[in-house]
C-alpha cells in the first residue's frame, strides 16, 4: 500500500511541484502546498536571517509548512483538503479547529501566523490572487470563471455563492501557477487559529505555536500572550495578558481617524467601529521596530504601504465590548472590495458565532521532537 502511496505522489509532484498528498492518522488523503522555511529577510520583513515566525513551534525551527490547496471540506469530522468540492461552512471556530485537530498529531487549523507569511511572499512576488469575490468570478475578471457549486435563494437568486474548490482559472493560485494554493480569496472567508482579540488588545499564541494542538486556544488558555509594543528583541516580545485587555505596554488597536485605524501601547476606549483600507493600518510612535515587524508577520502591517499590492483591500475592526473576539481572514463570495489582506475582527465573532460566509482550511507541520 505505501508503495501506491508513492506513486500518487510521484504521479501528483509531476504536475504539481511542490504539492504532496498527505494522509491523516485514518489513512485518508488530503492535497496540500509545501512552503519550505523562509527567513525574514527573505520575504523583505527585516533585514535578518532569522526565520518567518510562522516557521518556530514551541521554540524550534520546523523546515516546512504544508498548507491545503483547497478550501476544506468535512467527512466524519474531519478536514479534508480536495478538489471539485463545496468548501464547508457555517461551523464555530472552535469546531472548524476540532476537524482539523481531529486527523492526528501536527495537524491544525490555519493559522493567522502562516496566512500572513503567504500574504508577505506574494507581495514580495509581484502576485495578487484572486477568486470568487463577485458571486462566481472575481470582480476584475469577465471571461474566468470556475464551476458553480451553490446560488443564493429570494433577493439573491440566480446568483452563484460557492464555486467548486481549485476549478477557477490560475489566476486564482497564490503563485499563478497549477502548483499554488487555491482560493485563498473569495468564495468563503476563512477562521484563522493563533490569534484573538481581548477588547481593543492584540493576542496570539507565541510565534506559531497555534500549529500544535497542544497549545491549549481555549478561551481561558495561558497560552495566549500579548505583544509588548515596546520589544526590542524576540527574546521579549511577549506579555502575560492580565486578562482585561488592558496589559501595560501591549499592542492595542485605536481608531485614528474615520478611514484609519493604528497600533498603539496607549490605553484605548472600546469604541472603534472601522473598515479601513489595509495600507491604512498603521504603527504609532510607541510601537518599536521589533513589534512592528511581528504584526508585518501577521500580515496586519505593510511593509512599503506606498507599493502594496494589496494596499487598497478592505479590512475591518470593530471594537465595542472588552470580551473575547476571533478573526477571520480573506473574503467570500460577495465581496468584491476585498482580498488577500483583508480580515476582519468583529463584535459579533464571539465562539458561538457560525457564518455560511465562514469556512476554514487545515495545514500540517511536523512537530518538532520534545
Amino acid at each position: 500500500m505505501a508503495a501506491n502511496f508513492d506513486l500518487s505522489n510521484l504521479a501528483l509532484m509531476a504536475v504539481c511541484p511542490g504539492n504532496e498528498i498527505k494522509y491523516d492518522d485514518k489513512g485518508m488523503p488530503s492535497i496540500m502546498v509545501k512552503i519550505p522555511k523562509l527567513t525574514l529577510a527573505d520575504l523583505g520583513i527585516a533585514e535578518s536571517s532569522a526565520v518567518h515566525p510562522a516557521f518556530i513551534v514551541n521554540g524550534s525551527e520546523v523546515d516546512a509548512i504544508w498548507i491545503s490547496k483547497y478550501i476544506n471540506i468535512v467527512q466524519n469530522s474531519r478536514a479534508y483538503s480536495l478538489p471539485g468540492q463545496d468548501p464547508a461552512n457555517n461551523m464555530t471556530f472552535d469546531t472548524a479547529r476540532g476537524y482539523c485537530e481531529n486527523k492526528g498529531a501536527g495537524w491544525h487549523m490555519m493559522t493567522r501566523m502562516e496566512w500572513g507569511m503567504l500574504l508577505r511572499w506574494c507581495q514580495m512576488n509581484g502576485v495578487m490572487p484572486k477568486g470568487n469575490n463577485n458571486y462566481g468570478k472575481h470582480v476584475s475578471e469577465s471571461v474566468q470563471k470556475a464551476l458553480p457549486m451553490t446560488y443564493g435563494t429570494g433577493a439573491d437568486a440566480g446568483k452563484i455563492f460557492h464555486t467548486a474548490t481549485g476549478t477557477g482559472p490560475l489566476t486564482w493560485n497564490h503563485d499563478q501557477t497549477p502548483s499554488g494554493i487555491a482560493d485563498l480569496v473569495g468564495n468563503i472567508s476563512e477562521w484563522h487559529g493563533g490569534i484573538r482579540r481581548y477588547g481593543p488588545e492584540l493576542q496570539i499564541l507565541a510565534n506559531n505555536n497555534g500549529a500544535d494542538s497542544s497549545n491549549s486556544q481555549a478561551a481561558n488558555s495561558a497560552a495566549w500572550m500579548a505583544i509588548n509594543g515596546a520589544a526590542t528583541s524576540a527574546s521579549d516580545l511577549y506579555l502575560t495578558p492580565n486578562g482585561s485587555g488592558t496589559t501595560s505596554g501591549s499592542v492595542k488597536i485605536k481608531r485614528s481617524s474615520s478611514s484609519a485605524m493604528q497600533f498603539t501601547t496607549d490605553e484605548q476606549s472600546t469604541s472603534s467601529n472601522t473598515t479601513f483600507q489595509f495600507k491604512n493600518l498603521t504603527c504609532d510612535a510607541t510601537i518599536s521596530d521589533t513589534a512592528k515587524q511581528l504584526l508585518q508577520s501577521l500580515g496586519l502591517v505593510c511593509v512599503d504601504a506606498d507599493n502594496d499590492l494589496y494596499g487598497t483591500y478592505e479590512a475591518n475592526f470593530y471594537v465595542d465590548a472588552m470580551a473575547e473576539r476571533l478573526f477571520h481572514s480573506g473574503c467570500y463570495y460577495g465581496l468584491p472590495a476585498r482580498g488577500l489582506s483583508s480580515f476582519h475582527s468583529g463584535n459579533n465573532l464571539t465562539r458561538s458565532n457560525k457564518n455560511a460566509t465562514i469556512g476554514f482550511r487545515s495545514a500540517f507541520i511536523q512537530l518538532p521532537s520534545a
